[in-house]
């Protein structure tokens, strides 16, 4: 049986109500414990509402002084770990509005005018994503930079390339780093894109249809930094498309990182051998002593779940609401501000790991001299000098390296007279062609 608590309305709310909710209600209902964090957020929204209200004679200036200075009085008591948060007014913006009016008495309750929690979570909920997008650009440009050096420094650095995680042809170190490099630029690219799309301000739309009030949502949106107000006051409250399409860029970030941390989770065994993970990236066994585990690797890989699910938790949630604001849209923050998270710690992560790692440029050169990376330098050799078809140069070159594995030996190595035994008209200039250098060198810029 649900406990309901004495009977008192919601201060916040009115005379509609004779009661307040049962304990249970304000469980689900509250979202303090993680709306929290936009503190900031909220009071700058509220203190350019509050200054465009007294722009616009809707409050006076002695209120309106007064209501930003309670403000930055809140603002001091939360960076100094004072405030108290309370689960019974719900959410962050009625957590500060309670305070201010504790600070200042009457004068708070005119804040609120012109202005509904439906276009103020909006506004607060597009202030903080789009830091969030600024940090997180500056967070894989950094990412980039340590890449950069690495492409630069081993841009001669022989290993194999592989398709299907067979050797495939020769590439460098830098080339395949190189590729991580590009995949973080596009993710940088989609997050900002999505900052730009965002970037439309709400505020002063109110519940979802505007303001009798004359009020002037240009000033609003100029003082927090949007570059317009949103055309459509219903879209404003009740657009999250923003929000979902954060979470595709992390998601995708993510996978993007998944990716290089599979490959230094198969480069640390001792069968690939090609790279050392640092101490400081790496864990040991509870009961194998010669165990390093590349960990912070595997957590990289498996976090891309997280960030998956947030998105289509969103998008789920967003799926079937009706225009305009409905309260399962308090379910887009949690998953947001995680990502938002989880995202930055792999990042992190990966940077250190990357950043400290000891890359065996002998094993990987010996990888791919033995996996037959250069046979696609017979086909085309062929090709060229002889002006055979690709499809028969192809089917040349296979019986080649069959004839090579029988041999247990590398294709440089294989005598000439062996290869003329499968293709006459080959000559001793072929095994120019099969010298990783040149055939990497070949291929460079192209």
């Amino acid at each position: 049986m649900i406990k309901k608590q004495p009977s008192q309305s919601n201060q916040m709310w009115g005379g509609r109500f004779n009661s307040a909710p049962s304990n249970i209600m304000e469980q689900i209902n509250a979202s303090i414990g993680f709306d929290k964090r936009m503190w900031r957020e909220d009071i700058s929204g509220s203190k350019a509402h509050c200054e465009m209200l007294v722009a616009q004679n809707i409050i006076s200036k002695n209120d309106g002084t007064s209501i930003l200075n309670g403000l930055d009085q809140v603002a001091k008591e939360i960076e100094n770990g004072t405030f108290e948060f309370k689960a019974s007014l719900e959410d962050i913006h009625m957590n500060i509005e309670s305070r201010l009016r504790e600070i200042i008495g009457d004068a708070a309750g005119k804040l609120h005018t012109a202005r509904s929690r439906n276009d103020q979570v909006a506004t607060d909920f597009r202030l903080w994503v789009r830091s969030a997008c600024d940090d997180l650009v500056k967070n894989i440009e950094s990412f980039q930079n340590i890449l950069s050096g690495l492409c630069k420094e081993h841009e001669k650095s022989i290993m194999p390339g592989f398709t299907h995680l067979q050797v495939a042809q020769p590439v460098t170190l830098g080339m395949h780093l190189g590729a991580y490099w590009e995949m973080m630029d596009r993710d940088k690219s989609r997050i900002s894109d999505c900052r730009k799309r965002l970037n439309e301000s709400p505020l002063g739309a109110c519940a979802l249809s505007g303001t009798g009030f004359n009020t002037d949502r240009a000033m609003t949106a100029m003082k927090l930094g949007f570059d317009k107000p949103m055309a459509n006051t219903m879209d404003a409250v009740a657009a999250r498309d923003f929000a979902t399409e954060f979470l595709f860029a992390t998601a995708q970030c993510g996978l993007h990182l998944s990716r290089l941390a599979e490959e230094i989770i198969i480069w640390a065994t001792p069968q690939f051998g090609f790279i050392n993970l640092s101490d400081a990236w790496s864990t040991g066994s509870s009961i194998m002593p010669q165990k390093k585990n590349p960990d912070a690797a595997e957590l990289v890989r498996a976090k891309t779940g997280r960030l998956n699910g947030n998105l289509i938790q969103l998008m789920t949630v967003l799926k079937g609401l009706p225009m305009t604001y409905n309260k399962d849209m308090q379910e887009d923050k949690a998953c947001v501000f995680e990502s938002y998270d989880t995202i930055s710690l792999c990042l992190e992560s990966m940077k250190g790991m990357v950043e400290s790692a000891t890359f065996n440029l002998q094993p990987m050169r010996e990888a791919a001299e033995s996996g037959f990376a250069t046979a696609t330098e017979i086909a085309d050799w062929l090709v060229r000098n002889l002006d055979m078809p690709f499809r028969n140069a192809h089917h040349v070159t296979g019986a080649i390296v069959k004839m090579a594995e029988e041999k247990q030996c590398r294709l440089d190595q294989l005598p000439l007279a062996d290869m003329q035994s499968v293709e006459a008209k080959i000559t001793q200039d072929i095994f120019n062609s099969l010298n990783l250098d040149k055939a990497v060198e070949s291929r460079l810029n192209k």
